[in-house]
């Protein structure tokens, strides 16, 4: 009798804990460095802070809506970005809250380890911007100007041309409700949560000191993805 009660608490137990993790589809994932490993450009408070707290309340959110919109839990972020609108503000912002950090901790990496543009990419930076330094020009304005929250992004359009472009808020180039769409390969959060401890209102230098820590090892790889 002891036996055959036990093994039906462990089945309850096993069922529960499989409907929680079907009704929470989307997770959080560890950094890919410790939270200190990108200072001294971006502080371990800082993120500590927009990881744990911040980047979290965007799932926890996103999570929430599945019970309004099914179809988000069998769908990858890229598929929901796509059909964005049909879907509701609260999907937008946090959905586009979870891709969006989910790539910039990606795009990072502590300084001296991210490596260099590939030869493919320089000469596609070369094309379209002139030069590193100009693209770096052109996407530290498009941050330094981007009015209240948003992102600066780097994406490929539809005729494998690289574009600096922003965004408001959560919004990302993958959307179908933005106005200049593609894929991104770059992307800056210039939130204040994401350097206000450390930079204050200046968010042009943290802009100018966070190339120090661009990992073009992945963006190499997105960049290769992206191209058709």
């Amino acid at each position: 009798m002891l036996k055959t009660a036990k093994s039906l608490l462990l089945a309850t137990l096993f069922s529960v804990s499989t409907l929680a993790t079907a009704a929470e589809p989307f997770t959080l994932a560890p950094l890919p460095y410790a939270a200190d490993a990108l200072a001294p450009v971006i502080d371990k408070a800082t993120m500590q802070i927009h990881h744990g707290k911040h980047h979290q309340a965007y799932v926890n959110n996103l999570n929430g809506q599945v019970a309004t919109f099914p179809d988000l839990a069998q769908l990858p972020l890229e598929a929901i970005m796509s059909r964005m609108s049909r879907y509701n503000d609260a999907v937008r912002n946090n959905a586009g809250g979870h891709y969006n950090h989910q790539l910039f901790w990606q795009i990072m990496a502590p300084a001296g380890q991210g490596g260099e543009p590939s030869t493919e990419l320089q000469k596609a930076i070369e094309r379209d911007f002139g030069s590193l330094v100009a693209l770096q020009n052109a996407f530290n304005q498009a941050a330094a100007t981007r009015f209240g929250s948003g992102w600066a992004w780097l994406i490929l359009d539809e005729n494998n041309k690289l574009v600096v472009t922003s965004t408001a808020n959560q919004d990302n180039p993958l959307m179908d409700v933005v106005d200049v769409q593609g894929t991104p390969i770059l992307a800056l959060d210039v939130w204040e949560h994401a350097y206000y401890l450390q930079y204050q209102n200046k968010r042009g230098d943290y802009a100018t000191a966070w190339w120090k820590l661009v990992n073009w090892q992945k963006v190499n790889e997105l960049h290769r993805s992206a191209l058709n």
